[in-house]
């Protein structure tokens, strides 16, 4: 059972998909495989969740996706959903395949994220007896070219699982070359990234976790009261950090903001179920990272995190509580 403190519209604006639509990874006797981990920016084939691609017109596209019920880090939310941040991932990895596969971005080019949104319905997030298939109604809403080439795009994507609406997502990105990226981060593309692990982190199970390993936050009592953590994170981690990279990926930060928002739902079992998030700059190795939040209404929790005393990143989060307990916590 699903406890939502507020209620959420994600249903509101979701429209039914038009036009008949076959993708590769969902023809009928056909094969099933994952897309090309390049093409969605993975370097390990099992981070890879889509499936394949049609374009029924030319601001929109229908992409299929495989959920895995088991997950090393995206683990079940209390042994029976789907952790909303595998639907993130996977909504994320939409607009890297779209843009190399339908706009001819060619690989190397660096993808700058602005905003990412997402909304899910936790009723349809309960794990069957398969893995969950699901297609994803894609409609670019933003598409900005300097002649020919891919400069910025913003895309809503609609996640159904069969006729039920899982998730929907608003994410946008602008798209550098490598020139141009090279003269974006003069002085840090040959930094070496390192770990920072701050002493003492929080316990796996205050931020929803298992593992020590991969806790992201750690006690901040030099930063005063309130909510206020460090982000600690080690590079050898190999979905937090996938592939090597000049800057903290995006997906650590978002991690944070939602072990944030664990730490203040005070529930054994808690779901992201949303999450608003923008992005003002780089999230840079070796500096500390403050992580700041505060509850906000009964299940909304705002997390800020600031780097040399300028804000890096916001989001507001979403909870909801599972009414069970995790897979290896006890009452």
């Amino acid at each position: 059972m699903i406890t939502t403190l507020e209620p959420t519209d994600v249903l509101a604006n979701v429209t039914s998909p038009t036009g008949d639509c076959r993708c590769p990874g969902r023809q009928e006797g056909g094969l099933t495989t994952t897309v090309p981990r390049e093409l969605v920016h993975r370097a390990a084939l099992a981070e890879v969740f889509l499936t394949g691609m049609c374009r029924p017109a030319e601001d929109r596209f229908h992409v299929t996706a495989q959920l895995p019920r088991g997950h090393s880090f995206f683990a079940p939310i209390a042994g029976t959903h789907y952790d909303p941040m595998l639907i993130c991932e996977t909504i994320r990895q939409v607009g890297s395949y779209v843009a190399h596969e339908a706009f001819d971005v060619p690989l190397g080019h660096q993808f700058l994220l602005w905003g990412l949104d997402y909304t899910t319905v936790p009723e349809n997030l309960v794990i069957g007896d398969t893995p969950a298939g699901l297609d994803l109604d894609v409609v670019c809403t933003e598409v900005r070219r300097r002649g020919s080439q891919l400069q910025a795009l913003r895309y809503r994507v609609t996640a159904r699982q069969g006729d039920a609406v899982v998730a929907t997502g608003d994410v946008g990105y602008h798209v550098a070359s490598p020139a141009v990226y090279r003269r974006l981060r003069a002085g840090q593309l040959d930094r070496r990234p390192e770990p920072s692990l701050p002493a003492n982190p929080l316990q796996p199970a205050q931020v929803g976790r298992v593992s020590p390993f991969d806790v992201v936050l750690a006690a901040a009592p030099q930063q005063g009261t309130g909510a206020t953590w460090q982000l600690r994170y080690d590079t050898r981690h190999p979905v937090l950090f996938d592939h090597p990279g000049d800057h903290l990926p995006g997906m650590v930060l978002l991690e944070a903001a939602r072990q944030a928002a664990v730490a203040l739902t005070a529930a054994p079992a808690v779901l992201p179920v949303s999450v608003t998030s923008t992005y003002q700059r780089y999230a840079e190795f070796g500096a500390p990272l403050w992580i700041r939040a505060e509850r906000i209404g009964r299940a909304r929790v705002k997390v800020a995190g600031t780097q040399n005393g300028e804000e890096v990143f916001e989001a507001l989060v979403g909870t909801g509580v599972v009414d069970a307990l995790p897979y290896g916590m006890t009452a």
